[in-house]
């Protein structure tokens, strides 16, 4: 959530906030209103409280005329003091709704726009022309069977559209990734965590999920616990209601999960193969930092997952997504897309938000520097989402006999394996 501090001296930065995501500009001035409700009724309260206080005392010495009447004052005034404490938890309640509703504050720089106005910061690598080495690319899906990788007709059987299994080289792949991921992630200083897939609802509200992304998001009725999206979730509520020291920054988390994803809305959209599913795996890297530092460590983020799709010999873009096309914890996010070659076009393998104080704000995790305590900053990136990476390794490296050549990265992790050969023609 946002400061409110902010939000009662600068309303109009945090209207066009709310007005380039797309999002109710209203929503402002109701929380302005509820917390001008939530302060005039708390001082109200704390008055009726004062007075109360003071006609206490003055009963015991009263005599038995004046003690009747300051008794029927008494009476009277805690009437007035149950309503102004209900009212203020009415305001109170009210204000903290609303605040939940309120995305983060867009960075200036963000540029303004719905989800095709993103600008596109750098490109890396040389797109491949098939044409030119004399035959034409097939799909990830068509790759994965001829190599025996990927099975999606038996995962629709098991659980249904877009489940999928991973089988021989393609389960060796996903653990290669993986591996190599978790390598690169440890050797710059992360922490590798494997967390929990199911989390509480403060989790999951914490971090912002259950806000624009409610939708998307798998809930177990009976037991009150969100099957997460992403490791961001865990790793974001890991610290949650602590208190750390200025001195511990940064800590930085690589956490390997399941993710899960309903996928609403998304119907017809990349219904071949593994690209859009309901469940992958994901390496993903997550950093605790002073709010000083938030800009300086996503710019660090976003070199760590360019060096892994370099690692990877992909081709692929920087872009910086537009204000309507960010989570609404996001202040800023950089997505990298890999060019995939038999859809002509960049499609998102990584991204990397910068989430300012949003996150430990809902999540009351908080910094100590000195004698003061506020809270700290939260930055997530993605390294690995597994099948979008196998995806772009396969049309990328592909060989013209189905074949599919391995990134030097990746051969250690794959017994020294160069190529990966067809089992079926």
């Amino acid at each position: 959530m946002i400061d409110l501090r902010l939000l009662r001296e600068d309303p109009d930065r945090v209207r066009a906030s709310q007005r380039a995501r797309g999002e109710d500009v209203a929503l402002v001035d109701a929380l302005l209103s509820a917390d001008e409700r939530r302060r005039s009724s708390g001082v109200r309260f704390d008055e009726l409280r004062n007075e109360q206080r003071s006609l206490g005392k003055l009963i015991p010495k009263a005599s038995a005329e004046e003690k009747a009447e300051l008794l029927k004052q008494a009476g009277q005034l805690a009437g007035d003091v149950k309503a102004a404490d209900a009212e203020r938890d009415a305001a109170d309640a009210e204000t903290q709704e609303l605040l939940l509703r309120l995305g983060n504050l867009v960075h200036p720089d963000v540029p303004v726009g719905g989800e095709e106005d993103f600008v596109t910061l750098e490109t890396h690598g040389t797109i491949r022309d098939f044409g030119a080495e004399g035959f034409e690319p097939k799909d990830h899906l068509e790759l994965g069977q001829l190599l025996g990788a990927i099975d999606v007709e038996r995962g629709a059987k098991v659980s249904g559209s877009r489940f999928y299994f991973l089988t021989g080289v393609g389960a060796l792949l996903e653990l290669a990734l993986v591996n190599a991921a978790i390598a690169q992630a440890t050797a710059a200083g992360f922490t590798p965590m494997l967390t929990p897939a199911l989390v509480r609802p403060q989790s999951m509200a914490g971090t912002g999920f259950l806000g624009q992304a409610a939708q998307d998001v798998y809930h177990l009725d009976k037991d009150d616990l969100y099957l997460v999206g992403t490791s961001e979730v865990p790793l974001a509520a890991y610290h949650m209601d602590e208190i750390i020291d200025a001195e511990r920054l940064p800590m930085r988390y690589a956490g390997f999960s399941p993710c899960f994803r309903r996928e609403a809305g998304s119907h017809g959209k990349d219904t071949k193969g593994i690209f859009r599913v309901h469940q992958f795996d994901k390496v993903e890297m997550f950093s605790y930092v002073h709010p000083d530092d938030s800009e300086a460590e996503h710019q660090r983020l976003l070199e760590w997952e360019k060096q892994w799709l370099t690692s990877l010999e992909l081709p692929f873009r920087v872009i910086d997504v537009a204000t309507g096309d960010l989570g609404s914890s996001a202040a800023r996010k950089f997505d990298c897309e890999a060019w995939i070659p038999t859809q002509g076009k960049y499609r998102e393998l990584t991204s990397t938000s910068d989430c300012t104080e949003f996150q430990s704000r809902r999540l009351s995790i908080r910094l100590r520097e000195g004698k003061q305590v506020r809270p700290l900053a939260t930055l997530n990136g993605t390294l690995c989402a597994v099948p979008r990476t196998i995806v772009a390794i396969l049309e990328n490296h592909q060989q013209a006999d189905g074949s599919v050549r391995v990134p030097e990265v990746l051969r250690p992790y794959l017994g020294g394996r160069e190529v990966l050969e067809p089992t079926a023609k």
